[in-house]
């Protein structure tokens, strides 16, 4: 059964997420609160929640120290923030408080229940925007959480590598172990050993290092040589 808590102080909103809920399986139970306090207590009673989709608006979060508490007194349930924002500062800091994805109100429906589907399933959702662009100026983020050295790279092996590209790419352990033919318990220690290696707390924030280490390390292209004619 999938165990869900929905934590938004708009009685519309949680409706319209327990219908998300429904159409990512069948089997499925929503428990909703209104506020930090709520989520807290909830959290706290049941441990065992699949994840807990988390508005940073709602009565008692503070931003980002709702956020804070919340991961200090529930550390195993996975944390989606769900919000009107969609301000890639906003989602890049909702990746370094310990949320495992980002879900703008926005989103189309279908989208939102592929994106629950995906991180129920251990990978990281983030807007496919912030993706193309995480790392970029635009993003005005450079700081330890967003970026690695090359010297943390050149200590993975090849297969730590391989591993991180697809993890860079949002993929769950079991995608990169098919894709990679591996086990799960084997690519689950790659990802622990890249955690560690990248000094990161989670596998969001070592994607997002990933992707900003490509983005800034990605070589230009070269430029093709004359041909005959134009010589």
């Amino acid at each position: 059964m999938i165990e869900v808590l929905i934590a938004d102080d708009h009685p519309l909103f949680r409706e319209a997420l327990v219908n998300v809920v429904a159409q990512v399986g069948a089997d499925h139970r929503c428990l909703e609160a209104c506020s930090l306090d709520e989520t807290v207590a909830l959290a706290r009673a049941r441990p065992t929640l699949d994840v807990i989709l988390l508005d940073l608006m709602m009565p008692g979060m503070d931003g980002f120290a709702g956020l804070t508490v919340l991961r200090r007194e529930a550390p195993g349930i996975p944390v989606v923030v769900v919000s009107a924002s969609s301000n890639r500062t906003t989602v890049l800091e909702a990746m370094e408080h310990g949320a495992v994805g980002f879900i703008t109100k926005t989103t189309p429906r279908k989208l939102m229940v592929e994106a629950l589907r995906q991180i129920l399933q251990g990978a990281v959702y983030l807007p496919p925007d912030v993706m193309r662009d995480i790392g970029s100026e635009s993003s005005g983020r450079q700081d330890a959480t967003t970026a690695v050295s090359p010297e943390a790279m050149a200590m993975l092996t090849r297969k730590q590598l391989q591993v991180l590209e697809r993890l860079a790419q949002g993929e769950s352990n079991k995608e990169i172990a098919r894709a990679l033919s591996l086990a799960e318990p084997t690519v689950k220690a790659h990802v622990s050993a890249i955690l560690r290696k990248f000094n990161v707390r989670s596998r969001a924030q070592a994607m997002i290092a990933a992707a900003n280490f490509n983005r800034t390390t990605e070589p230009k292209p070269e430029r093709a040589p004359p041909r005959k004619e134009d010589r």
